[in-house]
C-alpha cells in the first residue's frame, strides 16, 4: 500500500505543481493583453458610425494619420474607440498597427500631443461652421448629417470635395454627381437632391 501510495502523492505534487506555474503564466499573460490595445492608423479621413451599415449615423469625421484603438472587427469595419468616442470606421480607411497601444494611449485615442491639436481643429472648425450656418445647421455639419435642400457649398464644408463630380448642363439646369468614397451625392442647381451608397 505504502508503495503505491508514495509515488501517488509524488505525481500530484508535481502535477500541482505544473498546473500552478501554467496558471501564474496565463495571469500573466492575461495582465499583459488587458493592459495592451491594438492600434490602427487612418490612411484617409474617415467617418466614425454609431451604427454599422446605417450612413446616417455618423458621429465624427476622424482626420487622416490619426490613431485609433480597435476593440473588434469584422470583413467590412473595425470597432474602434477614439478620445470619449465608440464607433464603427471601414477596414479599408485604417492600416492595423504592428505594436500595440499602451493603456495610457487607449484613452486619449491617439498621442497627446496629437490629441490636442485634434481638439484645436476641431474647435476652430465648429466655431468657422456655427459663425457660418448657425449653431443648429453647423452641429449635423459637424456630425457629417446631410439633407435634402443642402448647397454645394455646405456639402464640401461637411464632407470636403468629393473625388469625382459628373456634370450634365441643359439649358436652365445643372445636374451633378458627386462621388465620394462610399457615397455619392445627386446635385441639381446647386442644391441636394438625393444620395445612396457606392455600388462596388
Amino acid at each position: 500500500m505504502k508503495k503505491i501510495l508514495i509515488p501517488t502523492i509524488l505525481m500530484l505534487f508535481v502535477f500541482a505543481t505544473i498546473k500552478a506555474g501554467e496558471l501564474a503564466t496565463l495571469a500573466t499573460s492575461k495582465y499583459i493583453f488587458q493592459q495592451q490595445t491594438l492600434s490602427a492608423k487612418l490612411n484617409s479621413s474617415a467617418r466614425l458610425f454609431g451604427m454599422k451599415y446605417d450612413l446616417t449615423s455618423v458621429i465624427m469625421v476622424i482626420p487622416s494619420g490619426t490613431v485609433v484603438n480597435v476593440i473588434g472587427s469584422d470583413s467590412t469595419y473595425f470597432h474602434v474607440r477614439y478620445g470619449e468616442d465608440e464607433g464603427y470606421i471601414y477596414r479599408k480607411d485604417a492600416t492595423l498597427s504592428a505594436d500595440p497601444v499602451t493603456q495610457q494611449n487607449a484613452v486619449t485615442g491617439q498621442p497627446e500631443e496629437n490629441n490636442v491639436q485634434s481638439q484645436n481643429k476641431q474647435q476652430d472648425r465648429k466655431t468657422y461652421l456655427a459663425n457660418k450656418y448657425g449653431t443648429n445647421m453647423s452641429e449635423k455639419m459637424i456630425s457629417g448629417k446631410i439633407w435634402k435642400g443642402m448647397t454645394a457649398e455646405m456639402i464640401v464644408d461637411s464632407w470636403g470635395k468629393p473625388m469625382k463630380i459628373n456634370r450634365t448642363i441643359n439649358t436652365d439646369l445643372i445636374r451633378e454627381e458627386w462621388v465620394y468614397k462610399n457615397s455619392w451625392l445627386f446635385i441639381e442647381n446647386n442644391t441636394l437632391i438625393d444620395w445612396g451608397p457606392v455600388n462596388r
